[in-house]
């Protein structure tokens, strides 16, 4: 599933028209997005927006961001604004996050 899939999905889950969803994502100077530039998030003709666009889709949608993050290759803020200098517990973490996925993706195939 890629990131506009995943909006399209969840607004659809809500019942919520894209006239209604952009009316509700709000950019950092309060405006709204248009429902053209949601249009083109959910067909993949834009690239996945940033990170406070992604939080407002989270929040409003009721998603966990760190979904919506993932499914737009990016690390959510808060893990980067911590992230530690050793790149060895950088790997380490992705490792663990590896074994994770891969076993939650396991548990879903018969």
């Amino acid at each position: 599933m890629t990131f506009g899939q995943a909006i399209a999905a969840s607004r659809k889950a809500k019942q919520l028209s894209q006239k209604q969803l952009s009316s509700l994502i709000l950019k950092e100077d309060g405006a709204p997005i248009s429902p053209q530039y949601l249009n083109d998030i959910e067909r993949d003709r834009r690239n996945p927006p940033g990170d406070y666009l992604i939080s407002q889709f989270a929040k409003v949608l009721v998603v966990p961001e760190e979904y919506f993050f993932f499914l737009a290759h990016q690390i959510p803020p808060k893990y980067r604004q911590d992230a530690p200098d050793n790149p060895l517990r950088i790997r380490q973490a992705f490792e663990a996050f590896d074994r994770s996925y891969r076993r939650g993706r396991s548990d879903k195939e018969p």
